[in-house]
């Protein structure tokens, strides 16, 4: 696993061991940024249920203004501790439940990356989605990673804009409505 392109291109990202943290594969990363484009630039980041960090690095390295991470287990923190200071481009690392800091953080951001537990309940991933786009800033954007067959969460203010799979990844975009 690396940072695909930017800043910090080829820079490596390391992974605690076990399946603790379910990083995206290179490909389907360096997918979802091709089609993202220049929507990273300039942003405010947010990547829940952040792991080793991949997702927000990556935009980082790619001109995404900050990044918070959100993640609760204690081994993938310091592992993202360590990448963030190893790619050298900043964030924030929150070590708290992804439900905690979107109700008591009030800040919003122009993309968040949602990845949650393939075991979480497709109820407990429509929560956080209605949590996110409070969130989000008009405009903004939420990538959802599920696996194939989860079911679609729908949120009054997220509008789908986009659908793709990845062998047994299913990549969701979602767009808010501007005011």
């Amino acid at each position: 696993m690396r940072v695909i392109a930017g800043r910090s291109k080829g820079r490596r990202l390391n992974a605690p061991p076990g399946d603790s943290t379910r990083p995206m594969q290179d490909r389907v990363k360096e997918a979802l940024f091709s089609s993202l484009g220049s929507v990273v630039v300039g942003a405010d980041v947010l990547d829940l249920y952040a792991g080793t960090g991949s997702m927000g690095l990556e935009a980082l390295s790619r001109g995404a203004r900050r990044a918070v991470f959100v993640e609760r287990n204690r081994m993938a923190v310091t592992f993202l501790r360590k990448n963030c200071e190893a790619v050298g481009l900043g964030g924030e690392v929150v070590p708290v439940d992804v439900a905690r800091f979107l109700a008591q953080r009030s800040d919003s951001f122009d993309l968040v990356f949602v990845d949650p537990p393939y075991a979480d309940s497709d109820a407990e991933v429509g929560r956080t989605m209605a949590a996110v786009a409070g969130r989000l800033r008009p405009g903004g954007l939420a990538v959802l990673h599920r696996k194939v067959g989860s079911a679609l969460p729908e949120t009054e203010s997220l509008v789908l804009v986009d659908e793709r799979r990845y062998g047994s990844a299913q990549l969701w975009r979602f767009q808010k409505e501007s005011t």
